[in-house]
């Protein structure tokens, strides 16, 4: 059995994490798989995908404030749209993660949480999952 879902994310601002667990969790649900796979896939090119700790706000601060500085908005980018600095986090963190399903649900650990992250926003967002599984 395969089902595709999909949910927009609305942000603010560049930089922004927003904890997706939720739509994922529904999105895996309304699917009927029991035991298989989810996969979510950001179809973007200056946003990502991540599993990350769920319990402690200061965690996707601290982890925006370290990739800010392995790549930080710089006059030298040649990128037009001058938003270098988000293609290369994009990069980095990734467009998809696959967090394995186990009795009908998603099988993160205790502290995990499943986190769209904004590199250059505000903007609306497409967000993709596909459970695979019986």
């Amino acid at each position: 059995m395969t089902a595709l879902s999909e949910f927009s994310v609305s942000t603010k601002f560049r930089n922004q994490w927003i904890n997706i667990t939720g739509e994922t969790r529904r999105a895996v649900a309304a699917s009927g798989v029991r035991e298989g796979l989810c996969v979510v896939f950001v179809p973007h090119t200056t946003a990502a995908v991540t599993v990350n700790e769920n319990a402690d706000p200061d965690v996707p601060r601290d982890v925006m404030l370290a990739l800010g500085s392995i790549s930080p908005d710089r006059g030298d980018f040649l990128h037009g749209e001058g938003n270098s600095a988000a293609h290369v986090k994009t990069s980095l963190v990734g467009p998809s993660v696959t967090v394995i399903v186990s009795g009908g649900g998603l099988l993160l650990g205790t502290w995990q949480g499943v986190w769209f992250n904004e590199y250059d926003g505000p903007r609306t967002r497409k967000v993709l999952v596909r459970v695979l599984g019986e």
